[in-house]
């Protein structure tokens, strides 16, 4: 795929820049969804279903520092989530 710009090997999520920026961001790959949430650290949130995260029964959550490693072990954490 040229001019990739997703982090995920999965998931189209947008580089660090965007977070780094103040920015929250959702999405789902089928019954999957996610959502990751811009604070002093970012926090990313997992469930099953189409309701958006305020209604739905969260499964996982897991904060990460906010740096550029924080990052990445958030998208491999949220890869291997989908995963299981």
């Amino acid at each position: 795929m040229a001019g990739k710009t997703s982090v995920s090997e999965i998931f189209e999520i947008p580089k660090f820049y965007y977070f780094q920026s103040g920015n929250d961001y959702s999405g789902s790959m089928g019954d999957f969804s996610y959502k990751i949430i811009n604070g002093s650290n970012l926090k990313c949130l997992t469930w099953h279903g189409k309701l958006c995260s305020m209604k739905a029964a969260i499964e996982n959550e897991k904060e990460f520092e906010k740096t550029q490693e924080g990052f990445n072990e958030l998208i491999k954490w949220l890869e291997s989530k989908y995963s299981e």
